[in-house]
């Protein structure tokens, strides 16, 4: 299950905090900040997904997140490819190289890393 965009962006707040109370999300918004009620059905959501989970302290509940920015990044990608490029890795790679504005300088760190997840194998 995905999650929407406005998941996503609190999402990426509770990656960047590791563990956060409400306040703690809610002054991680730029202004105008969201609603308390929206913030906690979004909560309730990804709750309810899979994403996060809470330890309760007294009244107070403090959120974490279950899934790696990581894993979740990766699973994004490996389905883009999937859908977009064929489940080929190779067409994903020319478009985001032709298609990007990448510097020299990019193109050679990619390169690097490349040469060295070949060396890998």
């Amino acid at each position: 299950m995905q999650l929407s965009k406005s998941e996503e962006q609190l999402m990426q707040y509770l990656w960047k905090l590791d563990r956060a109370f409400m306040k703690d999300l809610l002054d991680a918004y730029p202004e105008p900040k969201p609603a308390t009620t929206t913030v906690a059905t979004l909560l309730k959501r990804m709750i309810d997904k899979g994403y996060v989970d809470y330890k309760l302290f007294g009244k107070s509940r403090e959120y974490f997140p279950l899934v790696k920015k990581k894993a979740y990044f990766s699973k994004h990608v490996n389905t883009l490819i999937k859908t977009f490029f064929n489940d080929s890795a190779s067409q994903f790679a020319s478009f985001f190289t032709q298609e990007t504005d990448l510097s020299k300088e990019e193109l050679e760190a990619l390169k690097q890393i490349i040469d060295k997840e070949i060396e890998k194998k």
